[in-house]
């Protein structure tokens, strides 16, 4: 099975081709216009100079079976539509596209011609969090933290705090009919935010705080006198009485641990099966996105 992997940076690196040059039975196929990264990747994982490739044409000359793509965003559309045009399944990092009308475009596209394409919203696969599914969830608390990182509100709602909308929504017990955004914004700066939703017998709350002296992510649901607590997808404890403590394994990989190794393989699986594959859901991820932004932007008038 021939896979592309476009763009070669931080998230490649380190989060999918371990994952993806492990799996037997996969032909990586390695795209980037830097030549020196593409070498140097390609020695690393003992890809063979015919199958690294300095643009998205070659890799299609190779006629791929499937496509994951980790370039920087604005390119998301040209890329994923042009793997698309070719009728090439993809997977592509989180956001889909900077604007809304590109990614509905390209759901669209997708749905209309039969194309596999999925989103890469890995905490929905994260052991940590599939688990919460299990608990009462009346109340939904979800804080993902940084340091000295404030920036452009599209640019961080979009890049980072997505997941914590894409998170909210996926551990929602029912579908939500209020939302309410509470902002920061100094200089053009998006410092904090926080978003409520709430709906039939539950609240959901997603904090980020870029200037919190501490990089972090804590997940807290709770119900019927109950509560599980999630720090940094590793560590789980619930809360009846006495505090029991659960720990990620010594020899868990970090893929694992945080969802990236279950979400390629379900991809992986789909595609071979020929099972469709809607990225549909995930636009109404980025549908409510779109709508914090708008709601950001009125505050900070």
């Amino acid at each position: 099975m021939k896979i592309g992997i476009i763009g070669l940076g931080a998230i490649a690196r380190k989060a999918y081709l371990p994952v993806l040059t492990a799996q037997p039975g996969l032909e990586p196929h390695l795209v980037t216009r830097d030549a020196r990264v593409l070498g140097e990747l390609g020695d690393a994982y003992r890809v063979p100079p015919a199958h690294r490739h300095a643009t998205i044409e070659g890799l299609l000359d190779a006629r791929p079976d499937a496509a994951f793509v980790h370039a920087a965003t604005p390119a998301h559309p040209r890329l994923v539509g042009r793997l698309l045009d070719a009728r090439v399944p993809t997977y592509v990092d989180k956001p889909l596209a900077r604007h809304l009308a590109d990614a509905e475009t390209l759901v669209d596209s997708a749905e209309s011609a039969g194309i596999p394409l999925a989103v890469g919203f890995n905490r929905r696969h994260a052991p940590c969090y599939t688990q919460c599914l299990e608990h009462p969830r009346d109340l939904i608390v979800l804080q993902k933290h940084r340091v000295g990182l404030p920036e452009s509100p599209r640019h961080m709602i979009l890049d980072d705090f997505i997941h914590v909308v894409d998170t909210l929504r996926f551990l929602a017990p029912a579908p939500h009919d209020q939302v309410t955004v509470h902002a920061r914004v100094r200089d053009g700066l998006l410092h904090h935010l926080v978003l409520q939703l709430a709906g039939d017998g539950f609240t959901a709350l997603g904090v980020m705080n870029r200037l919190s002296g501490s990089a972090e992510e804590i997940l807290e649901v709770s119900g019927q006198d109950t509560k599980r607590e999630v720090r940094d997808l590793a560590e789980v404890v619930d809360h009846k009485g006495q505090p029991s403590v659960r720990r990620r394994g010594d020899w868990v990989p970090v893929a694992r641990q945080r969802g990236i190794e279950q979400a390629v393989l379900g991809f992986l699986d789909a595609v071979r099966a020929g099972r469709p594959l809607s990225a549909r859901d995930a636009l109404l991820t980025h549908e409510l996105c779109e709508r914090v932004i708008r709601a950001v932007e009125e505050q900070s008038v």
